[in-house]
């Protein structure tokens, strides 16, 4: 089941957002659509806490036996967290891609990207159209 709640990149991040210390915190992860279409995951890469991510770019990579593809975050910040289990736990991407499957927290510096993210209405026609 797919949280409500969520934003989405259109390279199929997700992006959910909660105040935190007084700062507004972005968990960031790929979508259940996303691993479907990867299918066998074999590798992913993840950046160190304390990397500025900028909205668009990339912060790593997942590599399955069809493809490596680019992780991009869609929001700018500093990374406060890091999911270090998940590249030794890749079957965690399937089975739970909106809760333990998260890869990266980040510090937002501009709560204003937001908006230019997919809700999920959105997010779910441009899966189909890509089906």
């Amino acid at each position: 089941m797919t949280p409500q709640n969520l934003r989405y990149a259109e390279s199929h991040e997700w992006v959910s957002v909660a105040p935190e210390n007084g700062q507004q915190i972005a968990t960031i992860g790929i979508s259940a659509f996303a691993v479907q279409q990867l299918t066998d995951l074999v590798f992913m890469q993840l950046p160190s806490v304390g990397t500025e991510v900028k909205a668009g770019k990339e912060f790593g990579e997942v590599e399955s036996v069809k493809a490596v593809s680019p992780l991009y975050s869609p929001v700018s910040g500093k990374i406060v967290a890091v999911n270090d289990k998940l590249p030794t736990e890749l079957e965690t991407l399937s089975s739970d891609p909106y809760g333990q499957g998260w890869m990266i927290k980040v510090a937002m510096s501009d709560d204003s990207e937001l908006k230019k993210l997919l809700d999920q209405s959105a997010y779910d026609k441009q899966c189909a159209a890509e089906g």
